[in-house]
């Protein structure tokens, strides 16, 4: 109960917009939901940006934390949803990326269009330069060889978290890489929208 009351205590003074009594708040819990988050989504990455995503998110929107009556609860059903959204938005990166990798040209004759692919697919290639040699072939055997993750770590001797692991640091990085180009980063949300 009287956890309860701090608690209470520390979010109201949170709402107030004091910062240390966030900070505390955030010590409370930032081990258990980073321990939460690692394993729903097997990266120690995603994670431990997911767990600095909800606390940036509940600072931004401190006025609101004086309404919540179960704090716990409440940021493990943050932590869910956003898991499982990181996750569904990596798959269709990944459908995207592997799209991409094939370098096929866009239905139709318009060259713009071409020109586009053609940037976005040197944007690609370059990323790919600049993940380390695990991941440039992990990424590789999944993407251009379409090898599964379970093959993938059989293969390279290693286990399939590790190989998701890899996975998960590279198309984040290539993620990093095609955002610095705005044409690459149009084109991806145009095929985000349109391949199926």
């Amino acid at each position: 109960m009287e956890s309860a009351k701090l608690e209470q205590e520390l979010l109201k003074r949170s709402a107030a917009g004091d910062a240390t009594a966030f900070a505390e708040l955030f010590r409370m819990y930032r081990h258990k939901l980073y321990s939460f988050l690692l394993r729903a989504s097997g990266s120690p990455e995603m994670a431990e940006d997911i767990t600095q995503d909800i606390f940036l998110k509940l600072w931004k929107n401190r006025e609101l934390l004086t309404g919540i009556a179960q704090f716990g609860g409440y940021i493990y059903r943050m932590a869910q949803h956003q898991v499982i959204n990181s996750l569904k938005r990596m798959a269709r990166e990944t459908l995207i990326l592997g799209e991409l990798g094939k370098t096929q040209p866009l239905a139709g004759p318009d060259a713009e269009a071409q020109l586009s692919l053609q940037e976005v697919t040197q944007s690609l290639h370059h990323a790919l330069d600049k993940l380390t040699p695990k991941q440039k072939l992990v990424y590789t055997l999944s993407r251009e060889r379409g090898l599964k993750h379970e093959e993938i770590a059989r293969y390279l001797n290693i286990s399939p978290s590790t190989v998701n692991n890899h996975m998960i640091e590279a198309l984040r990085l290539i993620r990093q890489q095609l955002r610095t180009s705005p044409e690459a980063f149009t084109v991806l949300l145009v095929l985000l929208v349109f391949v199926p």
